[in-house]
């Protein structure tokens, strides 16, 4: 497959990478030679304002690709194929897919001036794909399809390629107990809390954890174990491990031995990644000890990691992993709502748009998190059920990659979030059907 272009620019070059790497065995050939394009034996796709061959594929491009700042322009959607596009084009494709999904994938609005949740992270409000209502479909992976269809109807030679669905789990540890090994103070003053708001209940369980009788309701993990081995899940855990205790970084220290054999015991049979702390994203040199202190506990090179609170600020946190040695970061998702940040599915490398340049760090998105369900979206856990069979049937039909998002705290004995384990083994029993 060769791509005709008047110029060639890294936006071009990133995009063309990713479309291709997702429909065919071979990277597409680029050229901005029309002789070149004229001549080659195969399949070609035209990306100009005018027709240069008898056979080909045009596809009348937006100026976005040929650009190299960021601005606000106007984003209008219409409907295709009951679902949204946008970047129309008046050549043999409906819109410019090529122009809209780097649009989408290296989340160009999230550049331009916005409005802040009350964590000062990037509103999902502000997102065209929530103000459009495809955030719940990952609705580059279907342009995808469509186009693969598309040039199979023009070139039938065409060898594409086959795509297939793969799920997983991951989970974000950030209190890896709910009562135990915490330090003297902190379990002092819960009891006094618990004990002038009359929570008599809590108040015995806190105690009967620390005198043995009763299993922490965080304690979860041989139930995950148990349920990973049964249905051959190889999930990825990310540790919090701050350096001091913050009003957002409650995990026990890890100083702490508990949390150490913890760490160690999931580094034997999973991937484990770093959930670098609230404080590190006021404080960037925070992060460099985070790391090393998972590093010294594991005794492994730590190259992956997800944001706690998916806090995170375009492009400056991004760079910071990287700076920090890391690879691979799972933090594309939103911490208030469920759905496709990115509208999309895939792995994707971080295309910085401030510099202009692809990056090596690549993402790994994800679309649901029961944490959205619970607190912001207020489900109940049979709802929740509903939501991430939504997701998972979506995924499944583009055949791309589902990955979620739970807690340990979700799947203990908690009183608070009764019943969420019980539909979390039901899922994986629906993904594995």
């Amino acid at each position: 497959m060769i791509v005709y272009a008047n110029t060639i620019t890294p936006r071009l070059k990133y995009i063309l990478d990713f479309i291709s790497n997702e429909i065919a065995a071979k990277t597409f050939l680029i050229t901005d030679k029309k002789e070149e394009f004229i001549s080659y034996n195969g399949p070609r796709i035209n990306y100009s304002k005018e027709q240069i061959s008898d056979k080909e594929l045009l596809i009348t491009p937006h100026s976005l690709l040929f650009e190299n700042d960021i601005h606000h322009f106007p984003v209008e959607c219409f409907e295709l194929n009951g679902s949204k596009a946008f970047f129309r084009s008046e050549g043999d494709f409906p819109f410019d897919i090529f122009a809209a999904s780097f649009y989408l994938i290296t989340r160009y609005e999230e550049y331009l001036p916005h409005e802040k949740d009350m964590y000062g992270r990037f509103a999902h409000t502000n997102s065209l794909a929530f103000r459009e209502s495809f955030l719940d479909i990952p609705l580059v992976n279907q342009w995808v399809l469509l186009f693969k269809k598309v040039l199979k109807q023009q070139y039938p030679s065409f060898a594409l390629k086959n795509n297939s669905f793969s799920f997983l789990p991951t989970y974000d540890i950030d209190e890896a107990y709910s009562y135990k090994y915490k330090d003297f103070f902190r379990t002092v003053g819960a009891s006094v809390k618990d004990l002038l708001k009359g929570n008599w209940k809590n108040l015995l369980l806190r105690l009967n954890v620390l005198l043995g009788k009763v299993q922490d309701p965080y304690d979860a993990y041989n139930w995950m174990d148990k349920l990973h081995d049964q249905y051959n899940l190889k999930p990825t855990y990310f540790f919090l491990i701050p350096e001091k205790n913050g009003k957002y970084d409650k995990n026990i220290l890890p100083n702490e031995e508990a949390l150490q054999s913890l760490i160690k015991q999931h580094t034997l049979k999973y991937n484990v990644g770093i959930h670098p702390s609230w404080q590190s994203g006021d404080d960037s040199t925070l992060l460099e000890k985070e790391i090393n202190a998972l590093e010294r506990i594991t005794e492994k090179n730590i190259t992956i990691s997800r944001q706690h609170f998916i806090r995170f600020t375009l492009p400056q946190t991004f760079r910071l992993l990287i700076n920090n040695g890391i690879q691979e970061d799972h933090s594309m998702g939103y911490g208030s709502i469920n759905g496709f940040r990115a509208s999309v599915s895939s792995p994707f490398y971080w295309y910085d748009l401030e510099e202009d340049e692809i990056t090596n760090l690549l993402l790994h998105p994800f679309c649901y998190m029961e944490a959205n369900s619970f607190y912001e979206q207020k489900r109940s856990s049979q709802e929740a059920l509903e939501e991430m069979l939504h997701y998972l049937n979506e995924v499944k039909a583009i055949n791309g990659q589902l990955i979620t998002l739970w807690h340990n705290t979700f799947l203990g004995t908690g009183p608070k979030f009764a019943g969420w384990k019980e539909v979390y083994e039901q899922f994986i029993k629906e993904v594995n059907r």
